[in-house]
């Protein structure tokens, strides 16, 4: 029996490394690579024979050399020592049981990982590359043991080679990968100086030092994984979710089914051998897990029925489920009866890109009880479609406000490139212990990236709370206006081996916070170094979980094509051309989200459902009392400025400031005499706005606000409400008092909806004589208006308006108005409504 590769904890904690620089002091310049590894310059000690390899030394590149050039400029560049093992042969049979079952040891000083062992073989291939970061490393020395397993005594060392760390050879891409080499194993059993070599027993292996930019830095074993528990299959899968991974949203595409009619549908074995008046029919269309539905139609004559009705799908490339039509009969209510079927392959259908017709087809029913494709099986109707698989449309899976990507699904319609979006993940500070082991927190953080439909996972850092990643990503920028997304997650599968092996979904990974980067903010060619906080909603309140330090640099390929986007439609042209409704395009967006969730769950290792879903927003269509304070505050700020120029005019025309006062009456009677002045003076005051607010711009991307998001003064049952599950989990008690508050809340909302309807009302009521003295008052008044208007200067009647609502107080009364008094006498609908 094989097992998996597992590294045993050995060596002490590594030490934590943070960033010192909090939010705030954080230097806006590109990170400096820090100081090289010295060569080592002595070998270990003992008698052994040293595997010798050209090159530089253990890290020979800081002894006056130039740095090497490296695709990671946004990073700290990491140095690992990359063990490779690939095959050996001639290993001789064990003494005791006649037969051997290999298994490679890699050992620098406390840290040693092993390959899994092969029954009965004496040529064993593993091609297994182990990673091990320099700052774990002290030994100077790297030893790599050939053993066989021994189930009943001690494992047999068959043997050995030794690597001197200060001859390892130095590898940077692009440079190609370093070719493997034979070993002659040393014999060791014997222990002293001198050992005779093994027979013709040798072991191929590859040993250098490179950075994270090494392409075996991803699929590699990493020492910091040495204090994953278990044994068998489950280690395996837990590690393998440790990995750093690129991952691609599937082709999404939105399929479009007509149901026109159908004709000689066939009833007469459902409901007897007299077709029944007045019986319903219905058509369902299912793709994958959902299924739509048509309304009835009368089935008054079975030769021909019509829907004429269109439902509208989300599908993803590759086309693994059909499209299956199935007709219902509904006699009675509650009871409805298959009448037939029809199942039709995606790739029959049209791939269609612009609005032009898509011809109808008629496809055979077959009847419900019969195999698909049983020759025999009798004739149950046609019915009339046209379908097609749009193309032109952008298939939204995540919201409008946070839209990373807005290319329609065909590729024939991108435009080309506009700018290259570089990320460098730096690493993270003051991590919350997320999970209890051995009685102490800890924390195996991972993060995520999406942009587009490329979705980036970083390798997990396991029990760290300040993990340092360094890994640099790229994207391809269509449109500057986007967002790019990152969140950080605990890793849960790491102490759940058993559970990571069988697949189980119950332990699910934590979130720890989230970052939105939208791209227009950022300037071109500027790196931003900045620690982003995590936050997150918690059941007991707001939690905040460190920061996440990310190094984000855009970069324009052409500033003219950026400037030109901004007059384009954010949307592609379908979208308004044949929109789809608003309930439709939520339905859409949630088939999307469980279609990517579903696909990228099938990787390996799995994107967890639970990390698209936060990563998709997966939640924000749900209610929330908090969401909805935040709105509402939101809008008061919006309206704030207007408010604050009205409290200053009505400073103004109480005379509360004269000086003011008199400046405003000498402007204002300046415009009236110049009225073409009016609008170049409005546009000078807001270019002169924008450029005193230039000094004042923000100089770092937002992070997360969660005094905006009125999470630190909410209650936690509000964010226990807003936690919880759809449909509610929670106790009856609960829910009646949750009810009950939303009750309240919606009482108020009906209040100040009844309001602004009944104003709008009483504009209306000023012409449609249901107040007939009202309205011939304002009849005779819009009148005389009319002739005082012709006879009279536009600019003169609005001087004088001007100046009535600028007089001075002696000549203003504390009573409201005429005009506002009649205006209030106005009737309305309140008074006939129950």
């Amino acid at each position: 029996m094989a097992y998996p590769y597992v590294f045993h904890a050995q060596a002490p904690p590594p030490r934590a490394e943070g960033y010192t620089a909090k939010q705030g002091s954080v230097p806006q310049q590109q990170p400096q690579v820090r100081e090289q590894w010295p060569a080592a310059g002595s070998g270990a000690g003992g008698s052994s024979t040293r595997a010798r390899g050209g090159g530089a030394g253990w890290m020979g590149i800081g002894s006056g050399e130039r740095p090497l050039a490296s695709a990671y400029d946004l990073v700290e560049r990491m140095h690992y020592l990359y063990v490779r093992v690939v095959k050996a042969r001639g290993v001789p049979v064990g003494a005791v049981t006649g037969a051997c079952s290999p298994y490679v040891e890699v050992r620098l000083g406390n840290y040693r990982g092993t390959t899994r062992h092969y029954e009965r073989t004496a040529s064993p291939e593993w091609n297994q590359v182990f990673a091990f970061s320099r700052e774990r490393v002290q030994a100077t020395a790297l030893e790599v043991f050939v053993r066989d397993r021994n189930v009943v005594a001690r494992d047999d060392c068959v043997g050995r080679v030794v690597f001197d760390l200060g001859e390892v050879p130095v590898r940077v891409p692009p440079d190609s990968p370093l070719a493997p080499q034979w070993y002659r194993l040393e014999n060791v059993n014997h222990g002293g100086g001198g050992g005779r070599m093994v027979l013709q027993s040798e072991v191929m292996l590859a040993v250098w030092v490179g950075t994270q930019a090494d392409e075996a830095f991803a699929d590699a074993w990493h020492a910091d994984a040495a204090s994953v528990r278990g044994g068998g299959d489950g280690v395996a899968a837990a590690l393998q979710s440790a990995r750093s991974k690129v991952y691609v949203t599937p082709k999404l595409w939105y399929l479009r089914i007509s149901v026109l009619e159908a004709q000689d549908v066939l009833a007469g074995g459902l409901f007897g051998d007299k077709v029944r008046q007045h019986v319903e029919v219905f058509a369902k269309v299912q793709v994958g897990g959902m299924m739509l539905r048509t309304k009835p139609c009368a089935m008054r004559n079975p030769a021909s029925l019509a829907w004429n009705e269109e439902l509208v799908f989300v599908v993803a490339e590759p086309f693994e489920d059909p499209a299956v039509l199935i007709v219902e009969a509904r006699a009675q209510p509650g009871k409805d009866e298959i009448v037939g079927r029809a199942v039709m392959p995606l790739t029959i259908f049209e791939k269609r890109l612009d609005r032009r017709a898509i011809h109808s087809q008629w496809f055979s029913l077959e009847p419900f009880g019969h195999p698909l494709r049983q020759q025999e099986a009798r004739f149950a109707g046609r019915v009339h479609l046209r379908a097609c698989l749009e193309g032109a449309y952008h298939v939204m899976d995540e919201p409008t406000m946070y839209v990373s990507d807005t290319r329609p699904t065909a590729r024939q319609l991108w435009r080309p490139p506009v700018g290259v979006l570089e990320v460098g993940i730096l690493g993270a500070q003051g991590l919350t212990p997320m999970k209890t082991n051995d009685g102490r927190g800890t924390t195996d953080a991972y993060c995520v990236a999406k942009y587009g439909q490329k979705w980036v996972r970083t390798r997990t850092v396991v029990d760290s709370c300040s993990p340092r990643w360094n890994e640099q990503y790229t994207w391809e920028v269509y449109d500057p206006c986007t967002v790019l997304t990152l969140a950080m997650f605990d890793n849960c599968q790491l102490g759940n081996a058993g559970t990571a092996a069988a697949g189980s979904s119950t332990v699910r990974d934590q979130r720890m916070g989230k970052v939105r980067i939208r791209l227009s903010t950022l300037e071109m060619d500027k790196v931003y170094t900045n620690a982003h906080p995590l936050v997150v909603l918690h059941p007991s309140g707001v939690r905040k979980n460190g920061e996440l330090c990310l190094a984000v640099r855009l970069t324009s390929v052409s500033l003219a094509s950026v400037v030109f986007l901004y007059g384009q439609p954010l949307l592609p042209k379908m979208h308004y051309l044949q929109p789809f409704t608003i309930p439709q395009l939520d339905a859409l967006r949630r088939q999307a989200m469980s279609i990517a969730a579903a696909r990228l769950g099938r990787a390996e290792p799995p994107l967890r459902r639970e990390v698209v879903e936060y990563m998709l927003d997966a939640d924000s269509h749900a209610w929330s009392l908090r969401r909805s304070k935040a709105n509402f505050f939101r809008v008061t700020a919006l309206l704030s400025g207007a408010a604050s120029t009205a409290r200053w005019l009505v400073d103004v025309c109480n005379w509360r400031k004269p000086v003011t006062t008199v400046f405003v009456h000498l402007l204002f009677v300046t415009l009236m005499c110049f009225p073409e002045l009016i609008l170049p003076t409005m546009f000078l005051y807001m270019s002169m706005t924008g450029l005193w607010n230039y000094r004042r711009r923000p100089r770092r991307p937002a992070n997360m606000d969660a005094r905006l998001s009125c999470a630190e003064a909410t209650h936690p049952d509000e964010i226990d409400e807003e936690l919880d599950t759809f449909p509610t989990s929670k106790p009856n008690d609960v829910v009646r008092l949750r009810y009950d508050r939303l009750r309240s809340v919606a009482g108020r909302i009906q209040t100040v909806v009844g309001d602004v309807a009944t104003q709008g009302e009483r504009v209306r009521s000023l012409l449609t004589w249901r107040d007939p003295r009202a309205t011939a008052l304002f009849t005779a008044f819009c009148l005389a208006a009319a002739v005082v208007m012709y006879v009279t200067p536009f600019r003169v009647v609005v001087l004088v308006a001007g100046l009535y609502v600028l007089r001075h107080p002696r000549f203003r009364s504390r009573m409201p108005s005429a005009a506002g008094n009649f205006f209030k006498r106005l009737p309305s609908k309140a008074d006939t409504m129950l």
